[in-house]
């Protein structure tokens, strides 16, 4: 055999001796362990490490192998030694195990052994191989399964799942938690994208892909979504993700993303009850101001009519007396009905839905102009009614009677005086709805102006001493809590047109 570096080597030195020294500046313990078909073993090699690894003299170890190992491994780790062993010589594989021993100085180390099984011709079995001191790399492991542990225990408890996300394969991996939020086994999967967006709510997809995009392009400083997926048993949960870019390619490319995802069905369930019960007092304070217009508005308009008819009957004859005494009667019986609607409105607890009744329209607007009749003669209007005699309405009847009060006076208040006031009711089904038209030929609005405050709360159009700006507010509040719409259109000096859209539903 030939060797090849410095001259300066003792080739006198005999080979064995020489791989002996060289083995000896190894950690680790080298050995050569027979185990004879008799199931005895013999240590026939050892490397002096051994004093260090186990504190024992290679002596001992070769003398009595079993006896010496058995000294310093545990108890709970003696059998399984030999099983591991046996297991190699049975199967060819090499012989890998991790136990744990104490030693006199050292106290408690954890010590690997690795060893190949060579196969002799009369059925013998030599291990050729190494035992290391791992205690370091075990000590190590094992705090670094506890942080991990510790880390899977508090998302757990705060029932968060960890995603993973390889940009450049597609691949997603779930932790078990994750899978759990869906219903799903919990065990740790790897998915693609698009299977994981399978089951986010077609509603929320497009969002969920808009915040992806936005952290990608630097629009925003960390992803985060909340959207809802599909559960296996419970409809779908809310999740809150959470994550961001750790990897980069060469060329600064997204690699590879971490993040946390959350479930806050219960979160998000409050959040919506909370908007909900907002919504729900908005409607009531709604209400409760329509309810302050129609007592001022209605009740205004018969007091009003009175008070007129009773200034004249003064100073009447006979015969008007008795045509005002007819006037009185009409007045009077609208104001019952309108008492007795507004006494129903008050014991409206919360939806005024419930209280929808069907209304001959046309008979609603005959009342009506009953009540303006001083006002309509006074300004000369021309009532047109184009109304079929059997057609109703799905309605409450105060909000009807507001809606047609509000419409009539505003149009004979807003009247110009070049020409005749014409008021015209005209009614048409478009599309399944019921719609009715009520038209003047008035001093219109600036629609161009004032379109976007045509609605709006004390928002006045032209200088009439009576306009306070809150009818159309309150009109378009109450058609709109009976579920139907409300269009307009407008030229100045030829007239208006409001479109009444009426909800037959509920």
């Amino acid at each position: 055999m030939k060797f090849y570096g410095s001259t300066d080597l003792d080739t006198s030195q005999p080979l064995n001796a020489f791989y002996k020294r060289l083995m000896d500046q190894v950690p680790d313990v080298i050995f050569n362990l027979l185990w004879r078909k008799d199931n005895t073993y013999t240590l026939l090699f050892c490397s002096e490490s051994v004093n260090t690894v186990y504190e024992l003299s290679s002596e001992e170890l070769l003398a009595d192998f079993v006896g010496a190992i058995n000294s310093r491994i545990l108890q709970a780790y003696q059998r399984s030694f030999y099983v591991a062993l046996h297991r190699a010589r049975k199967h060819n594989v090499p012989w890998d195990y991790e136990y744990q021993v104490e030693l006199p100085l050292k106290g408690y180390r954890w010590i690997k052994v690795h060893a190949n099984p060579e196969f002799q011709d009369d059925g013998d079995v030599l291990f050729y191989g190494r035992m290391s001191d791992v205690t370091q790399q075990k000590e190590q492991e094992i705090r670094l399964m506890g942080s991990e542990a510790r880390i899977r225990y508090a998302l757990e408890a705060a029932s968060e799942g960890i995603w993973d996300y390889n940009l450049q394969y597609n691949e997603v991996y779930f932790s078990a938690q994750a899978m759990k939020m869906v219903g799903m086994e919990p065990k740790e999967v790897v998915w693609t994208q698009e299977q994981w967006r399978s089951l986010i709510h077609k509603e929320d997809l497009k969002g969920h892909m808009k915040a992806i995009t936005d952290y990608i392009a630097g629009k925003t400083l960390r992803f985060e979504h909340i959207y809802r997926v599909q559960h296996t048993t419970d409809g779908y949960r809310w999740v809150m993700s959470r994550g961001q870019i750790v990897e980069f390619t060469k060329d600064k490319k997204p690699y590879r993303a971490v993040g946390t995802l959350k479930d806050v069905t219960e979160l998000k369930e409050k959040e919506i009850n909370l908007a909900r019960t907002i919504t729900i007092i908005g409607e009531q304070n709604n209400r409760l101001s329509n309810f302050a217009h129609i007592v001022s508005h209605n009740l205004r308009s018969h007091a009003g009519n009175l008070k007129m008819l009773l200034d004249l009957l003064k100073t009447a004859d006979e015969n008007e007396k008795a045509q005002m005494m007819e006037h009185l009667e009409g007045i009077s019986d609208g104001l019952t009905i309108t008492i007795s609607h507004l006494k129903e409105l008050v014991e409206i607890q919360t939806e005024v839905k419930n209280v929808k009744e069907q209304i001959n329209l046309r008979r609603c607007l005959k009342n009506i102009l009953t009540i303006l009749h001083n006002e309509i003669s006074k300004h000369s209007v021309t009532i047109e009614i184009n109304i079929p005699l059997d057609v109703t309405v799905n309605y409450n009847p105060a909000y009807l009677e507001s809606v047609l009060l509000n419409f009539t006076t505003n149009a004979i208040k807003y009247s110009s005086s070049d020409r005749k006031p014409v008021i015209s009711y005209d009614y048409a089904i478009e599309n399944g709805k019921k719609v009715l038209y009520i038209s003047d030929n008035g001093l219109g609005i600036d629609l161009k102006k004032h379109k976007n405050a045509l609605f709006g709360m004390y928002k006045t159009f032209h200088k009439h001493q009576n306009s306070r700006g809150i009818g159309l507010f309150i009109t378009k509040n109450q058609i709109e809590a009976m579920g139907g719409k409300i269009e307009v259109t407008s030229e100045v000096d030829k007239g208006t047109v409001f479109k009444l859209y009426f909800n037959e539903e509920g």
